[in-house]
């Protein structure tokens, strides 16, 4: 029956294909977890803001991408927004939407990490003379990086995995360039199983890190 034989002889035929698919996933992960971070952290900080407008509209951008499917955003921007603003270049489409979708759950992130940090251990450096500045670079920042790095490192994992949406667009990442490759030989189940596997060679490793650095910082216990 069409597409259910397990055969990947295409493998051979489109590696060049396939291995600029694997690298444009590659790439638009890496750049929208820099550029998430960029967003997520001051959105954090804005939270805890002292100023209501910045806090209400920190948690407003929030609640409204967590709120919503990573699909709906990405048809909004691009086919609205993004028109708006001209930008019609798909791969930094892509990126930006990745970013300000993963940028709120990173601010999620780091919010729940600085609340985290004991009060009295501000007060403490307040009273041995420390500086907000170096209150900030010996006491909160050690334990931010501790706290965060490995929800944060999950967060890669998934940015990796929510990139595959970019195909509905037309973004020739990895999904994309399977999806055109079982359009021409037919072969649905081996090249979907393929796609698994690829993915699994990203996610797997990621996940690995992010579980070393749990039991580094003792989050296993």
């Amino acid at each position: 029956m069409a597409g259910i034989a397990l055969d990947f002889d295409f493998v051979e035929q489109y590696r060049t294909r396939i291995a600029d698919g694997f690298l444009l996933t590659v790439e638009l992960s890496a750049a929208s977890l820099v550029i998430s971070m960029l967003v997520g952290v001051p959105v954090a900080v804005g939270q805890g803001s002292r100023v209501l407008p910045v806090r209400y509209l920190c948690d407003l951008y929030v609640k409204l991408v967590r709120g919503t499917p990573l699909l709906v955003q990405i048809y909004l921007f691009y086919y609205i927004i993004g028109t708006a603003w001209g930008i019609d270049n798909k791969v930094v489409a892509g990126i930006v939407i990745l970013s300000v979708f993963a940028g709120a759950y990173i601010a999620e992130i780091v919010r729940g990490s600085l609340l985290s940090i004991d009060e009295g251990q501000m007060e403490a450096a307040r009273a041995v003379g420390f500086t907000r500045a170096q209150t900030v670079r010996h006491v909160v920042l050690p334990q931010l990086v501790a706290r965060t790095l490995p929800a944060l490192t999950g967060q890669f994992a998934t940015i990796v995995k929510d990139s595959s949406l970019l195909s509905v667009i037309a973004v020739i990442e990895l999904t994309q360039t399977v999806r055109e490759i079982t359009a021409t030989n037919y072969n649905f189940f081996g090249g979907f199983l393929l796609l698994g596997g690829l993915y699994l060679c990203l996610t797997l490793p990621i996940m690995f890190v992010s579980k070393r650095f749990e039991k580094r910082f003792g989050y296993a216990h």
